[in-house]
């Protein structure tokens, strides 16, 4: 497995952010204050060719139910303005339960996948994520088949943490 160290920059906002998140305890908290920085992260990595997005507005087909708002996505395409080839999609666990967040994580990896397929795009795999922010579990659709990791990685192993969001996004034919 590929480890990325975090920068000092990273160091610096969890020795400050995490205290405050324990405090908080909100789903917004640990958005804001965990998973949006590294999310950055990734994109410092990559030079800023990635995008990511925020609760935007994602619907794909309504008559299947794949419409609503995105946690998060990570796309191939440094285009900062709409979603292009999306590849990553991260969920937000409710209630502090990464198994409450696999179905709609699941469901938007398809929304992903099917996005691709309208917009030309061939990806062949969908990756998936669903995290509180201290606690992480990844998937991947190839296909029609979901696979889940085993493990389940917490924020004090953030190197293994961007390293695997930095695989996911190495299967980008620009990187």
């Amino acid at each position: 497995m590929q480890t990325v160290s975090p920068s000092e920059y990273l160091n610096l906002i969890f020795s400050e952010h995490l205290p405050l998140v324990t405090a908080i305890n909100t789903e917004k908290a640990r958005s804001e204050l965990i998973i949006m920085p590294v999310l950055i992260e990734v994109k410092r990595f990559f030079k800023y060719q990635i995008s990511i997005f925020s609760g935007s507005e994602f619907n794909v087909d309504a008559a299947k139910g794949l419409e609503g708002h995105c946690d998060f996505i990570l796309s191939c395409s440094p285009e900062q303005y709409d979603i292009t080839s999306p590849v990553v999609t991260i969920v937000e666990a409710k209630n502090e339960s990464i198994k409450s967040g696999l179905g709609q994580c699941i469901a938007t990896m398809i929304a992903s996948q099917l996005f691709n397929q309208q917009q030309g795009n061939i990806i062949n795999e969908i990756y998936g994520v669903v995290t509180t922010g201290t606690d992480w579990k990844f998937l991947k659709l190839c296909e029609n088949t979901i696979f889940i990791d085993k493990n389940d990685y917490f924020i004090k192993e953030i190197d293994k943490i961007l390293g695997i969001l930095t695989t996911m996004l190495m299967a980008c034919p620009q990187f």
